[in-house]
């Protein structure tokens, strides 16, 4: 592990200085920064874009103590509505282009959901042959600004997503080929068991850091139920296991908690150490 980091998000939105002086204050050492956390558009327009100082958020972070890891590129990449898929597609790869202003070492994808409403739900036409080439086709042009600014995609395996799951993520691997460089796979314990019964996780677990492990940059930490029910005291992930196959692979990665919130925030951070 490099460092346990968290996601910007779990902290109420402020200027950059303020955020990074809250996150460092809990000991953290590394980000991952949503854009919104700091007042601006996830994935801003060009003309939000230019009034973004992406080096002056980067020397705040830094000066607190902080690496921002990974910054979220998150939108539905196979959005019913292609109007809106493409151009956001076309912000992303401006965003993505801009990149290295802020460091970081990868841009965050969603790989999509037909649900109209929802880009994390589930929806049975993401099986379908169109969707994935759609995901395909907007993946290819969101490669060509990573492969111009040298930083990494990267991918998560989401139970509700195109990409829903390790057979999946493999196959998106080996269809890029040559590509796949510059695309780096999210571990998530948590989304990779899915409704897995609880006898069976550890094994889908291992079989994920087996067969993804090459490719991982980073492992997000959450729950299978939210992190007040399991602090409380509700059964949920073997962290145990977690932290033993992330110590095992073969580069060493951030890990980044999600889904906690100021007040909770301490006390996830021991529990997904192992401290508690």
């Amino acid at each position: 592990m490099t460092g346990l980091g968290v996601f910007a998000r779990c902290f109420p939105t402020a200027p950059a200085s303020e955020l990074a002086a809250t996150i460092a204050g809990h000991g953290f050492s590394h980000v991952q920064l949503n854009l919104s956390a700091i007042g601006a558009p996830t994935i801003p327009s060009p003309e939000q874009s230019a009034g973004i100082d992406l080096a002056a958020i980067r020397s705040a972070f830094e000066g607190a103590g902080l690496t921002v890891w990974g910054l979220s590129g998150s939108y539905n990449m196979i959005d019913p509505d292609t109007e809106r898929s493409a151009a956001l597609t076309a912000d992303l790869a401006a965003l993505i282009r801009r990149a290295p202003e802020l460091g970081v070492t990868a841009v965050t994808l969603c790989t999509g959901s037909r649900d109209p409403e929802n880009m994390w739900r589930a929806h049975p036409d993401n099986a379908a042959p169109e969707a994935w080439d759609e995901m395909m086709a907007n993946l290819s042009l969101l490669l060509d600004a990573a492969e111009e600014a040298d930083v990494l995609l990267a991918v998560e395996p989401e139970p509700g997503n195109v990409v829903s799951g390790t057979d999946a993520a493999v196959r998106l691997l080996d269809g890029l080929g040559e590509r796949s460089r510059h695309i780096g796979i999210i571990l998530d314990p948590a989304n990779l068991v899915g409704e897995s019964a609880p006898a069976d996780r550890e094994a889908v677990l291992r079989d994920a850091y087996a067969r993804l492990g090459h490719a991982a940059i980073c492992q997000h930490a959450k729950d299978v139920v939210t992190w007040d029910e399991r602090l409380d005291g509700a059964a949920g992930l073997d962290f145990a296991l977690v932290r033993e196959l992330t110590a095992a692979l073969p580069t060493p990665v951030p890990v980044i908690i999600q889904d906690a919130d100021s007040a909770n925030i301490d006390a996830v951070a021991a529990l997904v150490e192992g401290t508690s």
